[in-house]
């Protein structure tokens, strides 16, 4: 029986160890990286660089600043192809030295995705934790619109931080706050090469096309025979 409760109370948390006095506030984020880099990629028009992909240790201060004496949590997901594993192995390093927890999964097939996990974990802290404030970094509403609303019916804060392009679900909520990650102090090296249409210049701004009239027309032609 004792070898029985003490294997549920390592379940019980996410990466492992035992489950945290309930009574404790905690200041909780989730990050999904596969969907972050992704939409990062479309915000831009091109694949992310060392130079324009978020800075880790910038946005833990930035949340950290926020909690007050709440406990605080960040985690990110990723899904870790077999032939990138050796690629990623610093950068999950480097997310820990920054204090963030990795949960790696690896991708094996199109469909592996880590949201399951990430909404798993979310309820362990819900149940572990008075979860005071809930911080997720993701632009997918189809996953965590329906969720993510009823923490926050339940009393905690809950924040998005995605990309405004990509986040309606969260900026139409009345019960989510919605963030621009461009917003969080710091969390780009330099501005990225995007214009926001809730931020536009009171003169317009031109929008570059992120691909050239010639190689569209070929895809359509292709597409037609």
């Amino acid at each position: 029986m004792t070898e029985i409760l003490e294997h549920e109370a390592v379940v019980a948390d996410g990466y492992g160890e035992p489950a945290a006095d309930p009574r404790l506030s905690l200041d909780l984020l989730v990050w999904d990286a596969p969907n972050i880099d992704m939409t990062l990629a479309n915000v831009i028009g091109a694949r992310p660089t060392a130079a324009s992909r978020p800075r880790f240790d910038a946005i833990a201060a930035w949340f950290v600043d926020g909690a007050g004496d709440a406990e605080v949590e960040a985690c990110v997901f990723a899904n870790v192809p077999p032939q990138h594993a050796g690629s990623l192995q610093r950068w999950v390093e480097a997310l820990r030295s920054f204090g963030y927890a990795v949960f790696a999964r690896p991708k094996t097939q199109p469909d592996d995705d880590i949201d399951q996990s990430m909404l798993d974990h979310i309820s362990v802290r819900t149940h572990s934790h008075d979860l005071r404030r809930l911080v997720v970094f993701s632009g997918d509403g189809r996953n965590f619109a329906e969720p993510l609303e009823d923490l926050a019916r339940g009393g905690t804060e809950v924040v998005v931080v995605a990309f405004s392009e990509v986040a309606g679900y969260a900026i139409s909520s009345e019960l989510i706050r919605f963030i621009d990650i461009e917003d969080v102090p710091g969390a780009f090296a330099a501005p990225l090469d995007r214009v926001r249409l809730d931020a536009l210049p009171p003169d317009g701004a031109w929008l570059r096309p992120t691909k050239s009239l010639r190689d569209a027309a070929n895809a359509f032609t292709a597409r037609r025979s």
